[in-house]
């Protein structure tokens, strides 16, 4: 049967066409390269951000580059869902790869960080669709059984690149002048002919038919969770500089509660028109889906912050050695992904994967909050494999959790919900690990150094021009440190660092016993909530 002729069949259906295994994976190619991007330009940025900010006069600025991103791509999300579900997957799809393509050209092109962070958001209105949307084609033309095993290789995409992102851009960064262009530009750059290939491969591949949902698009809906989510997503990556009680944080607060208040009373009188239609959360497993997916993010994007920063201040690693380093987590991500879809494609059960990969993930916040300024590296690449594995098993199967028992006709809105809701609990895991983490810092630092100073020789040793020299700046008269800047450590004799680096694994060691307490609680309530289904086949 050719592909043509299973669009036929299923072209008078409500249900879209099954197709063979054979052309799901030709429908994935395209899908599979569009989520890449989307899934690597989340981290890809991180490593590079202080030579782009540096080379754009802009160092104060620079968390903007990133908060643009990450408040569009949000936002956009849950609209993308809806629209799919309104006019169809590939157009919608081929919006997003549009939007995406001109935002990255545009970013390549700025000429200040304040170019930059409008062009991200542009890049993020696009990168709101790339991940949803795949999920959600995915869902359309697989069964419940089945969808487990395609979606693995999505989640092994989307971890992979999470890792391979900082890797990536550090490398660019590295190149001070590639092609007569700045090395930072083809972080952005790059994006274009691959997104052209993306549009390219779903415009011949992504052809079966769509049943219209004749809904009016939620605009009511949309502007009041921008007000909500927009102040609170800005004080969650500002509130460390602005400081969290703040007069404009405050604000922040107040804004964005009261915007999610009237989303909330407009959603409910939209009814099937809303954009995170009420009545999925009735639907137990999708609560239970979505629910996990934003605690389980606190705790992914929180360690996926954290850990590079172990690496390479800590251990003195440069972006591309952090991100090598990562290659455990990597590996195991791939094999328990790949594992884990097609164990649930051969018996239909996926609640046991789903505990054992939340366990898993826990066990490594543990293994983490164990290390030392001086742990050997199998020690933090322990923790790395059973992040991956946890990550590889229970990231899939939330996300078939959250889908298994939702309609056809809502598949977009849901799927994207899942995103959405990983994506805000992947901003308060970043903003609160780091806020714990730079709030103790200096206490821990300082604390460190103190009791360092009773010893005559570190007090020489500190006196030596050179350590005197790379402290300048650093060291208050009132005994307390200044972290504004890390480079110092670089230029540090190494027994004379060696406070300033057990100050920060000691609050390190703190961020991730909070990330294992987050991550029993989802493991406590996927083991006593979820039930054990099986799968249908149909």
């Amino acid at each position: 049967m050719t592909f043509s002729d299973t669009q036929e069949q299923g072209a008078s259906g409500d249900i879209p066409p099954r197709l063979s295994h054979r052309q799901i994976t030709t429908v994935m190619s395209g899908l599979v390269l569009g989520m890449f991007l989307g899934a690597l330009d989340q981290t890809v940025v991180s490593s590079a951000l202080r030579t782009i900010a540096d080379d754009l006069h802009g160092l104060t600025a620079q968390a903007w580059v990133t908060t643009a991103y990450l408040i569009t791509a949000t936002l956009a999300t849950p609209l993308y869902g809806k629209l799919s579900d309104i006019h169809g997957r590939r157009p919608v799809y081929l919006a997003a790869i549009a939007l995406f393509t001109v935002g990255s050209l545009l970013c390549g092109c700025a000429t200040s960080v304040y170019e930059l962070a409008a062009f991200r958001a542009v890049q993020g209105l696009g990168g709101g669709g790339l991940m949803s949307l795949a999920m959600t084609i995915i869902a359309d033309i697989t069964s419940p059984r089945e969808r487990g095993r395609y979606q693995g290789y999505f989640m092994a995409v989307f971890g992979g690149a999470s890792i391979v992102g900082p890797l990536v851009g550090g490398a660019f960064a590295d190149r001070a002048d590639l092609l007569g262009i700045a090395g930072w530009r083809w972080i952005f750059l790059i994006n274009v002919p691959l997104a052209a290939a993306a549009a390219v491969t779903i415009t011949r591949v992504l052809r079966f038919p769509h049943r219209r949902v004749r809904h009016r698009l939620d605009y009511p809906g949309a502007l009041a969770l921008a007000v909500g989510l927009v102040p609170l997503l800005t004080v969650a990556e500002q509130g460390r500089a602005w400081g969290w009680d703040s007069p404009l944080a405050l604000s922040m607060y107040a804004i964005g509660v009261a915007g999610l208040a009237v989303f909330l009373v407009v959603e409910r009188r939209s009814g099937d028109a809303a954009l995170l239609p009420p009545r999925l959360f009735r639907i137990r497993t999708f609560r239970l889906g979505v629910g996990l997916h934003f605690v389980v993010g606190i705790g992914m994007f929180g360690a996926m912050t954290t850990l590079p920063l172990y690496l390479q201040l800590v251990r003195g690693m440069s972006p591309i050695a952090a991100g090598l380093a990562t290659l455990p987590t990597v590996a195991a991500n791939l094999a328990v992904t790949l594992l884990t879809g097609r164990m649930i494609a051969r018996t239909g059960r996926f609640k046991v994967h789903l505990v054992a990969g939340v366990g898993s993930f826990t066990a490594a916040m543990l293994v983490f909050a164990t290390l030392r300024a001086d742990s050997p590296l199998w020690h933090p690449a322990l923790g790395m494999a059973l992040m991956g594995a946890g990550l590889g098993a229970s990231m899939q199967t939330l996300t078939t959790l959250a889908q298994c028992e939702v309609p056809r006709t809502d598949m977009g809105a849901a799927t994207a919900s899942v995103n959405f809701f990983r994506s805000n609990g992947g901003t308060v895991g970043t903003a609160a690990f780091l806020s714990i983490l730079f709030t103790t810092a200096a206490g821990s630092i300082a604390d460190r150094l103190a009791e360092a100073r009773q010893d005559p020789g570190y007090r020489h040793l500190l006196a030596q021009p050179d350590n005197a020299h790379a402290l300048t700046g650093v060291l208050r008269p009132d005994g307390g440190v200044d972290l504004e800047d890390s480079a110092f450590l670089r230029a540090l004799d190494p027994s004379a660092a060696l406070p300033f680096l057990e100050g920060y694994v000691a609050s390190m060691r703190i961020v991730f016993l909070t990330g294992a307490v987050v991550s029993l609680a989802a493991f406590v309530i996927a083991a006593w909530r979820v039930p054990d289904l099986t799968l249908s086949d149909e």
